[in-house]
């Protein structure tokens, strides 16, 4: 396939796919719905962050969760037992969720108004970050054990991201060698001003700024 037909191709991609995206924006405006894309590498702490953020917020906002994967139902499962909603998408070999698999997912689980809709992309720091969900906010995962130095090999995701969090900050100790400060520096040489937050579903640690966060941005 020649470069510019390959091209071609991927701009008719995006393009149908911002169809997709901003016909589920339009739909997440009317009802009030404040949609998050939650995005890592695998194994960053994704579906652990969500299972503690949905029982802290409790009986304050209505929780919904689309999870995606290549494989399995184990995540959707592990949110459903905190009683949220959560409906699973398998992408089989794709390597992220995109604007109309989102729409068909809130069709079926037709998330209330005023509620909260955490999207749990696919474990990957690179094909997430090329397609728009119709989400409000980008929330970035980076783990301790990942290393500070992500941002910098990831550029395309770390720059779109409204809010980067430092995954299993309980380790910090542990490792020895992750800087909080780089990492933050790395976002910053990214002409990305979005708070930088370390937290620990474990410990609990950064749980309060995560949570105001949301509360802001809802």
């Amino acid at each position: 396939m020649s470069q510019s037909r390959l091209v071609t191709l991927e701009q008719d991609i995006l393009a149908k796919n911002n169809g997709y995206a901003a016909a589920n924006r339009r739909l997440f405006a009317e009802r009030g719905i404040l949609a998050l894309n939650l995005v890592s590498s695998p194994g960053s702490g994704k579906t652990t962050l969500l299972v503690r953020t949905i029982e802290e917020l409790a009986g304050r906002f209505p929780a919904y969760v689309i999870e995606g994967d290549q494989q399995t139902s184990a995540d959707a499962q592990r949110i459903r037992a905190t009683g949220a909603p959560a409906l699973q998408i398998n992408t089989g070999k794709g390597c992220h969720l995109d604007g109309h698999m989102v729409g068909h997912a809130v069709e079926h689980l037709d998330p209330a108004e005023g509620s909260l809709l955490f999207i749990e992309n696919v474990g990957n720091l690179v094909c997430p970050a090329s397609f728009d969900l119709g989400q409000h906010a980008n929330v970035a995962l980076l783990s301790t054990p990942e290393g500070h130095d992500k941002p910098a090999k990831y550029p395309v995701m770390f720059r779109a991201a409204d809010l980067v969090l430092l995954s299993k900050s309980d380790l910090l100790e542990v490792l020895g060698d992750f800087d909080v400060a780089t990492a933050t520096d790395h976002v910053r040489g990214l002409a990305n001003a979005a708070p930088v937050i370390p937290v620990s579903s474990r410990s609990g640690a950064g749980m309060d700024a995560w949570l105001a966060w949301l509360g802001d941005a809802s």
